[in-house]
């Protein structure tokens, strides 16, 4: 930390303080109070962003308070869980290798993680299960469905299985389950526009480790990101999951192409 700037080092401390501040309400919370164990977590993902200079900008409409929602999204980078998270109140879904890594595995159990273990067959089913079952209390659960994080401006194949094992878990064939796409792009740092290589930067893909990710982060002193709602997708009766995931994705590039060039798809 001793090259860190300052002023960089000040807001990493601010952060850190916070979350220490923040786990023991958490816990109590979660034990005492569980119908508000969501409202912690906003905060905590808004004072991240607060610290590391993160600026949101947000465009569509989000899924209605409490109907329950699958929020398809690509993924660019560990700060996505921030940006996401200081907006609503949500569940995401990760590799269960994030469940074992220090601190960050103990706070994404605060936040009731949905866990998936890519190395064993037949774990889909029981993660289907239980974001099925999140998804009719009402929860919105996040899935980034590149299975992956991208290079900040391509967009992955989107992978249809978990979804269609979702609807599966709803248990009525008759029941729509209803996709919100969800684009995060990240336009700029410095208070300047971000071009391919700025993008390059912000993302975390690759090996690149998570502390000189951090510190780049950290003395960037202002990143914005846009987030765009696409139109809300019914998978189920009348639209295939197949289908489903490639319209989500359309839409996911749509977005993401708009939010670089600046003009609309044609």
């Amino acid at each position: 930390m001793k090259d860190l700037r300052v002023g960089a080092l000040v807001r990493l401390a601010l952060l850190i303080a916070g979350t220490f501040g923040l786990v023991p309400f958490q816990l109590g919370v979660m034990r005492f109070a569980p119908k508000y164990r969501g409202v912690l977590p906003l905060h905590f993902h808004r004072l991240t962003c607060w610290c590391l200079g993160v600026r949101r900008r947000v465009r569509g409409l989000p899924p209605p308070a409490g109907a329950g929602a699958l929020i398809v999204a690509n993924h660019v980078s560990w700060l996505d869980i921030g940006v996401l998270g200081a907006e609503r109140e949500l569940a995401f879904v990760a590799k269960s290798e994030v469940g074992k890594w220090p601190v960050v595995g103990f706070l994404a159990n605060l936040q009731r993680t949905v866990y998936i273990d890519r190395q064993r067959r037949g774990a889909t089913a029981g993660t289907a299960a239980t974001m099925g079952a999140r998804i009719a209390a009402g929860e919105e659960v996040v899935l980034f469905a590149e299975g992956t994080t991208g290079d900040g401006t391509r967009i992955l194949p989107f992978r249809s299985s978990l979804l269609g094992a979702v609807h599966h878990a709803m248990g009525d064939a008759e029941t729509d389950v209803t996709i919100y796409p969800l684009t995060i792009t990240y336009t700029g740092w410095q208070g300047l526009p971000g071009g391919r290589l700025e993008r390059a930067a912000l993302a975390w893909y690759g090996d690149t480790e998570l502390w000189p990710h951090l510190k780049l982060v950290l003395e960037c002193g202002a990143i914005d990101v846009e987030l765009v709602w696409g139109e809300p997708i019914a998978m189920g009766r009348a639209m295939s999951r197949k289908a489903a995931t490639r319209r989500a994705e359309d839409a996911v590039r749509a977005a993401r192409n708009e939010a670089i060039t600046g003009r609309p798809a044609i």
